[in-house]
């Protein structure tokens, strides 16, 4: 048997340098202010502090798949490969250079030890709205051990700056984006496909977003047997517990999720999620002290930067077995 590890999380304003030569003007007029100062220096410790988090998920063995957003191009992220060296993974990237405004991307690390892409399946899903945002990134996935295919789908889903309400309809765009490319998954490679998806979908488990657009539900029995292409929300019973990923006026949010379809839940199923094995990884390094446990942000993006932190957003860990 196979256990694989699946982690996300929201890096929290991983930029390139300021004046950097890998950013547009078009982008270096949008953000340049709000990196001034962000030198070489500021960006490697940045990138030591998230390294020094990802080498303990899985136990300390590091995530097998690990995605990824708040990350601005290519170049970081090769920074934060060569930073987890002391792994001894064969972590390859794939990343979705997006039109977003901030210039901020989603992207996928994978261990090529245990994992290949099958050729010409990776796809960015445009988010449709007026101006530009987040794609959805889509990877379909191969494991070396049995070449069962699993397809991957991160998501960084539109912010509710100017408000919650005011801005759900973008969430809502998403989730529908989301919920037809899964349907599509299923009708190209078959109703057996297994799809994870994951991200900072800036709406909690119970949001409409999430529930009536990307269809992610609450009932396992409901999306292990129902028609239409469900995913079964996996972080409720964290959420329930009073945890969150994210807190926003010390209140814990659960912004990070991961969501399963039914051929992920069977277990006769050649790969299916172990039982209980969602997670927030929050190792009490990353915990303000106090009443409050949230996470510790770095700042940066004309925030102030805060040496001794790692990320505003805790990451988030699930589980697959095969037979």
């Amino acid at each position: 048997m196979n256990t694989y590890n699946i982690s996300f999380w929201n890096l929290e304003n991983l930029f390139d340098v300021e004046h950097s030569p890998r950013r547009s003007e078009k982008l270096e007029r949008a953000i340049g202010s709000d990196l001034e100062g962000w030198t070489q220096v500021q960006l490697d410790l940045k990138i030591g502090q998230l390294s020094s988090i990802i080498q303990q998920l899985n136990n300390g063995l590091g995530p097998d798949i690990l995605g990824v957003c708040e990350i601005e191009n290519a170049h970081v992220l090769g920074l934060l490969v060569d930073a987890l060296s002391p792994l001894n993974r064969n972590y390859k990237i794939v990343h979705a250079d997006t039109a977003d405004q901030r210039g901020i991307d989603v992207a996928i690390l994978y261990d090529s030890s245990q994992f290949s892409i099958e050729p010409d399946m990776v796809f960015n899903h445009f988010v449709m709205r007026r101006t530009a945002t987040r794609d959805i990134l889509q990877v379909n996935f191969l494991s070396t051990a049995n070449n069962q295919r699993l397809v991957v789908i991160v998501n960084h889903w539109p912010s509710r700056s100017g408000g919650q309400y005011e801005s759900e309809g973008y969430r809502q765009i998403a989730g529908e984006t989301l919920a037809y490319f899964h349907q599509r998954i299923l009708d190209v490679h078959g109703r057996e496909t297994p799809v994870i998806a994951m991200g900072d979908f800036n709406d909690e488990p119970f949001n409409k977003s999430i529930v009536d657009h990307a269809l992610a539900l609450r009932s396992k029995n409901k999306v292990a047997n129902g028609r239409n292409p469900y995913f079964l929300n996996m972080m409720w019973s964290l959420m329930e517990q009073g945890s969150g990923s994210f807190f926003f006026e010390n209140l814990p949010n659960m912004l990070d999720q991961f969501l399963i379809n039914s051929n992920l839940l069977h277990a006769t199923s050649p790969i299916r999620v172990k039982a209980d094995s969602a997670r927030i990884n929050n190792f009490p390094v990353m915990v303000k002290p106090g009443d409050y446990p949230s996470p510790i942000a770095f700042g940066g993006m004309g925030k102030p930067i805060n040496d001794s932190g790692f990320s505003d957003h805790f990451p988030i860990s699930i589980d697959l077995e095969t037979s």
